[in-house]
């Protein structure tokens, strides 16, 4: 045992040498992609017709609308603001919701800048998809927003304003998108995905007979159905769509060797939801509360908390992330529904959906499909019916860390290092 010990942390030093000097040599940056009209137009045609030639129409972003969502008696939309709040009331007056929900078929993404001949082509692929689902006849009409940073400012005014000088003081851009995704879900309404998600499915298709049937906790013989919460009499149409990232068994340390705060969590690169969700509410209210909590030994100054390096340390993980997202749903679906959270895993079930009144929690096949076999946690493969939409995981805002390096290896090997950091800092 000894032996085996004394070699395994040989093993582990020589790996640590290998990530200093992989980590700390000088990279030769690659160039970014740069593409002409004529080859953009001919590999991604509805890329190239709703971003490229449109970077200009109007304040904010992009957007598609389909033609028979507009009246003559329209105003004119000159923001992006504007477009996706016509959107959604159109949306709902027509009924173009995703099938036994009222959640609007309105695709939202965010990024940089339309400027889709120096995207990474995986990127821009993930948006053809989008707007090939979007334009689709055979199953319903959807309109599609790229929002860029002065519209997520325009919907943080907006829906937001008591959040505004909160997020401008937020270190990390990622932890402003986390926000943005689930504000524009709770005050327009529609679908969320990460820039670089692909859709499997159309999301006129992500909800199923199958996923809102009754189901029950084998531990405490509770049965949860889509009448569920307050109004137990009533089956509701569902109001919110969640997917679950991380299935582990509680009764181990799986989960945070493979770097998870829960054994069971979901993901925030996709989610789906109509307008002022309780769910999304509280993930609202946690963050605020949270903030408060950070610049209280401030006297409240935002200004004077981000220059101390608080808001730095925080974990954006926790603060906004797949953590912040997982605790506001464990939290109201509890007293909601008095939902024991870890009843939602997947691993003794095959993956089923579990409907909570009008939320439905996705199996992790759902949003992450094709795991491989180390972490996969029931994840089958992308052609599982199950599956409906791949993060591409280009991480863009986790930049090359030693220490958060050095911490995964001692979590994933030795089962020590739990409360190392997962982030740069």
């Amino acid at each position: 045992m000894a032996l085996f010990r004394r070699r395994q942390l040989i093993t582990i030093c020589l790996l640590l040498v290998f990530l200093h000097l992989w980590l700390g040599r000088p990279f030769l940056q690659a160039s970014k992609p740069k593409y002409d009209e004529a080859y953009i137009r001919q590999k991604y045609p509805l890329a190239w017709e709703h971003i490229w030639k449109n970077s200009n129409s109007g304040k904010g972003g992009v957007w598609y609308v389909p033609d028979e969502w507009r009246k003559d008696s329209d105003p004119p939309t000159t923001t992006i603001l504007e477009a996706a709040r016509l959107a959604s009331k159109r949306a709902i007056e027509l009924k173009q919701t995703i099938p036994h929900s009222t959640i609007p078929l309105i695709v939202h993404q965010t990024w940089m800048n339309t400027k889709i001949d120096e995207w990474a082509p995986d990127l821009v692929l993930g948006v053809e998809r989008w707007l090939e689902y979007a334009k689709a006849e055979d199953r319903g009409s959807m309109a599609y927003f790229l929002w860029l940073d002065d519209g997520c400012d325009q919907l943080f005014t907006d829906a937001t304003p008591d959040l505004v000088d909160t997020l401008k003081a937020l270190p990390l851009p990622v932890e402003r998108s986390d926000v943005f995704r689930v504000v524009v879900a709770n005050s327009i309404g529609g679908i969320y995905g990460d820039i670089d998600t692909h859709p499997l499915r159309s999301p006129a298709t992500w909800l199923e007979d199958r996923d809102m049937t009754p189901w029950t906790d084998p531990q405490t013989n509770t049965e949860y159905s889509p009448a569920s919460g307050h109004s137990k009499s009533t089956p509701q149409l569902a109001r919110l769509l969640l997917g679950i990232e991380a299935d582990n068994d509680p009764n181990t340390d799986t989960h945070w060797r493979m770097g998870y705060f829960f054994p069971i969590q979901l993901t925030q690169w996709s989610l789906a939801s109509a307008p002022d969700h309780p769910v999304l509410n509280r993930f609202l209210a946690n963050f605020k509360t949270r903030v408060a909590q950070l610049v209280r030994p401030f006297e409240g100054n935002l200004t004077a908390t981000a220059e101390a390096g608080v808001l730095a340390r925080e974990d954006p993980l926790k603060l906004t992330g797949p953590e912040a997202i997982t605790t506001a749903a464990m939290q109201q679906l509890k007293e909601d529904a008095g939902l024991r959270w870890d009843a939602l895993t997947g691993l003794k079930d095959g993956g089923r959906s579990k409907a909570v009144g009008d939320t439905i929690i996705f199996p992790i096949t759902a949003f992450s499909p094709g795991r491989s076999s180390y972490g996969n946690m029931g994840s089958k493969l992308l052609t599982d019916p199950d599956a409906r939409l791949q993060h591409r995981a280009q991480g863009s805002w986790r930049k090359k860390d030693m220490t958060v390096e050095m911490g995964k290896l001692c979590r994933t090997v030795l089962g020590m290092c739990r409360d190392w950091s997962k982030v740069p800092h």
